[in-house]
C-alpha cells in the first residue's frame, strides 16, 4: 500500500443520515504506512472507559473539520484510550484546519476488522496484541477505528470496528 492512504468506502451511502454504510473486505488485515501525515486531535472524557462526551466532541470536531473544507476522500478517526478515565482521537484530514489541534503520525500500521459490542474491546486489543506478535512484530500502540456511531451500528445490524497497531 502506497504511503498516507486508507482504504476508501462510500461515504455517500448514508442511509441513515448519519454514519456511512462500511464495508469491512478493504480494510481486514492490512498494512497502513503513514509519514507525517495530518490528524485533528480531540479528546473525551470517559468513566472506566465508557465515554461520556464523545457524541459533542465528535460532531463538533467534524463541523470543525468540514468547515475548513479538509475531509478529502477518506475518512478514519484513530481512538485510543490512555487511562480509564481519558481517551484522544485523531481524525484523518487532508489540510490543516484553522483553529484545531494538528498532529503529525508517523509509522506502519496494522489493521484488523472486529465486529461486535464495544464491551468486547478488551478481547479486541489482546487479539490485536496476538495478531502483531504473529507477524513478528512489536506493538507500540494501539488505536481502534469504530465505524458507525451506536445508531447506525444498529440499523445496519453491524458494529464494525478496526484495530490498527502501530507497530515496530
Amino acid at each position: 500500500m502506497d504511503t498516507n492512504v486508507i482504504p476508501t468506502y462510500d461515504l455517500s451511502d448514508r442511509p441513515t443520515g448519519c454514519c456511512p454504510r462500511f464495508d469491512p473486505k478493504p480494510w481486514q488485515d492490512q498494512e497502513l504506512h503513514l509519514d507525517k501525515h495530518r490528524f485533528v486531535r480531540a479528546q473525551t472524557r470517559s468513566v472506566l472507559h465508557v465515554p461520556v462526551n464523545m457524541g459533542k466532541v465528535f460532531t463538533k470536531t467534524m463541523q470543525t473539520i468540514h468547515d475548513a473544507h479538509a475531509e478529502g476522500d477518506h475518512f478514519m478517526v484513530l481512538s485510543h484510550d490512555d487511562s480509564p478515565w481519558h481517551a484522544e482521537h485523531l481524525f484523518w484530514v487532508e489540510q490543516d484546519v484553522p483553529g484545531a489541534e494538528m498532529v503529525e503520525l508517523s509509522g506502519t500500521f496494522l489493521t484488523h476488522v472486529f465486529e461486535g459490542p464495544y464491551k468486547d474491546a478488551n478481547l479486541w486489543a489482546q487479539r490485536m496484541s496476538t495478531l502483531v506478535q504473529a507477524k513478528g512484530r512489536q506493538l507500540e500502540k494501539l488505536y481502534f477505528f469504530y465505524t458507525t456511531c451506536p445508531k447506525c451500528a444498529k440499523v445496519y445490524g453491524k458494529n464494525y470496528v478496526v484495530g490498527i497497531a502501530q507497530v515496530s
